[in-house]
């Protein structure tokens, strides 16, 4: 087959406007129809980004031009809807978390690859020019062999901007499971497998208030840990020192890798682009050795994907990576449960990186 990749969307909430923004934007994808629980919802959103079909769930499943569907549910929907997706004959690109289970996510995968269907997931974002551009110059040896990393996510929560954050504090999300995927996917790309893991997390309060939108004022309660601080091993013998916070005043991201000649500093793991610089055993400052600008955002993954589909070859952000995150987010939360370290059983393949001249922007199919 040839020509752009029908697309359909299922989940018309708030992160939809930036993957319609993009996958519409796109020449090698045609974005056909969005559903929604709330066939409303999704019939509002489509007429903003000109999506010919909307109405409820099956009006994405049943559409026979779609061949991925684009998985924006919330978390606790992710494997069920996933599924249904499958079972439709259509292959699934999921938000992230995979699922909020070894066993969903493992059914998930070996549902699809029995009927010869692709699974993907996000995060995409280390696919965009910066974490490519910092993977390259470790793979090339500007640090010398990679040994530790140290990776900092500080927020005070998202209650404060979210119209509804409860689900961000519930199963399947807190910052360990909500943005660790960005962290722990980007470090996977540079260290390969994690191993084993130990962990300790805490609450600072058992409820939160909404501070904007409709529901402004109203108080949820907090089920999962707001803050986790990990160690990880990876099979290859290197570590990784680890915080996810939504309890923090002071906002703060970074991604360290130490060397055995440099550190580098790369890029936000959330973003797509971003200043890289290195210090060097015998320097006295930061390096700035390269400035990257993003070429596409969210979607990018879906995009990928739908290129490889037409090309015959694996795309890369694929279920299988998505589940090692997974299975490590899940040790990582068992540890906290047992104070004890945990063995993560999962085990995958680093993605190759995407060639240099890659332009999202272009039509190749």
């Amino acid at each position: 087959m040839n020509g752009p990749v029908g697309i359909g969307v299922i989940g018309a909430g708030t992160i939809s406007d930036t993957y319609l923004e993009n996958l519409t934007s796109f020449a090698d994808t045609d974005v056909l129809a969005l559903g929604d629980i709330v066939p409303e919802a999704a019939r509002l959103k489509a007429a903003k980004y000109d999506v010919a079909a909307a109405g409820d769930v099956d009006t994405v499943l049943d559409h026979p031009g779609v061949e991925i569907v684009v998985n924006l549910t919330i978390p606790a929907a992710h494997a069920e809807v996933a599924s249904q997706v499958i079972a439709a004959g259509k292959h699934v690109w999921n938000e992230k978390p995979l699922a909020l289970d070894r066993f969903s996510g493992e059914r998930l995968l070996n549902d699809a690859a029995a009927v010869g269907l692709r699974v993907g997931c996000a995060p995409d974002t280390f696919l965009g020019t910066g974490l490519q551009t910092a993977c390259r110059l470790t793979e090339q040896g500007m640090i010398g062999t990679p040994l530790t990393a140290l990776a900092l996510l500080q927020l005070p929560g998202p209650e404060s901007w979210h119209p509804n954050p409860a689900f961000l504090f519930a199963a399947g999300a807190g910052p360990l499971f909500d943005l660790g995927p960005y962290y722990l996917t980007a470090l996977v790309q540079v260290f390969g497998s994690v191993s084993s893991v130990a962990a300790l997390g805490s609450k600072a309060r058992e409820r939160r208030v909404i501070g904007s939108g409709p529901k402004a004022g109203e108080e949820f309660d907090v089920m999962v840990p707001s803050h986790v601080s990990a160690l990880a091993q990876f099979e290859s013998g290197q570590s990784v020192q680890a915080m996810f916070s939504f309890d923090s005043a002071l906002p703060r991201t970074l991604l360290e890798v130490n060397g055995t000649d440099a550190t580098m500093l790369f890029p936000d793991p959330n973003y797509f682009d971003g200043d890289i610089a290195i210090r060097r055993r015998d320097g006295e400052d930061w390096e700035t050795v390269a400035t990257t600008t993003a070429k596409s955002f969210r979607g990018t993954g879906v995009l990928e994907m739908a290129r490889a589909l037409r090309e015959g070859r694996p795309h890369r952000a694929q279920g299988a990576l998505a589940y090692h995150v997974l299975d490590t987010m899940i040790a990582v939360a068992e540890s906290v449960e047992s104070r004890a370290f945990v063995d993560v059983a999962s085990s995958v393949d680093k993605p190759s990186l995407l060639p240099d001249s890659w332009d999202p922007l272009s039509r190749t199919v």
